[in-house]
């Protein structure tokens, strides 16, 4: 699957590029919402954390499950794995990863960013990943069928360009800005049981993220012109790496997250 493909409304509004599963554009009357690779900050518009979220090498990348060790890198090892198409239409459009259990998948760090080759994890799962786009904004479905009780952190890390450095994010409890992210640094600016932000004085698009499944948003930036909104079912800054299973979900057989991103 080589061909970016294009999300529309019918009023050709609001528009959405999908680069092998990857949300790369977001615009809304021809202003772009997501960042762009290239742009400083970082090198991706958006991707997942599955089935952990947070940094392993303190811990010789171990992570442990009821089955044994898993060799993992930082955030896991669904990034290493490719999507493929499921369905498409002119608004809506899925994908999925399918993994079987204990197969080694070469890790795209080595050797430049990371010393661990191979990842593998000791069970079945197939991660699905859907976009619909509609008048009223992007809503983004993440599906996961695995076997019952197996250990699962979920993170979405969307990056968000940003306009105006007067940016301000605003929750139901407070408003932070951009310095409040940067000082925060790599373990990232956490906003504990929040499910909806808001972004505004950012341009002429004010955004505003909810989210369904998750249980916290972390905010990340190392830079002044984009800000990654990302929901999480744990905070990994929150124990050190030997730790990180601590913060494992057991999944059903099915489990369902959503992000709705709605522009205004």
């Amino acid at each position: 699957m080589s061909d970016k493909i294009r999300l529309h409304t019918i009023d050709e509004k609001n528009n959405v590029i999908i680069d092998r599963g990857e949300l790369v554009s977001f615009t809304v009357d021809s202003i772009e919402i997501m960042h762009q690779k290239g742009d400083p900050g970082w090198g991706n518009t958006e991707i997942e954390m599955f089935p952990i979220i947070g940094a392993t090498k303190d811990n010789e990348f171990s992570i442990q499950t009821p089955k044994g060790n898993a060799k993992l890198d930082q955030h896991g090892i669904l990034r290493a794995i490719e999507y493929s198409l499921k369905e498409k239409s002119d608004n809506k459009a899925s994908f999925y990863k399918k993994y079987k259990a204990n197969t080694l998948i070469s890790n795209p760090k080595f050797p430049k960013k990371s010393m661990q080759q191979w990842l593998d994890w000791p069970y079945d799962f197939e991660f699905i990943k859907t976009f619909e786009l509609s008048e009223k904004g992007l809503k983004i479905t993440f599906e996961i069928r695995c076997e019952e009780d197996m250990p699962l952190m979920l993170g979405f890390h969307p990056a968000f360009k940003v306009y105006n450095q007067e940016a301000i994010l605003v929750t139901n409890k407070k408003e932070i800005v951009i310095t409040d992210i940067l000082e925060a640094g790599a373990s990232a600016y956490l906003l504990d049981k929040c499910k909806e932000i808001t972004l505004k004085n950012n341009g002429d698009i004010r955004l505003t993220i909810t989210t369904n499944g998750f249980r916290h948003i972390m905010l990340w930036t190392e830079v002044t012109n984009m800000i990654c909104i990302e929901p999480i079912t744990f905070y990994p800054s929150s124990v050190v790496a030997s730790e990180l299973y601590t913060g494992f979900d057991s999944a059903s057989d099915y489990d369902k997250f959503e992000v709705i991103i709605s522009p205004s």
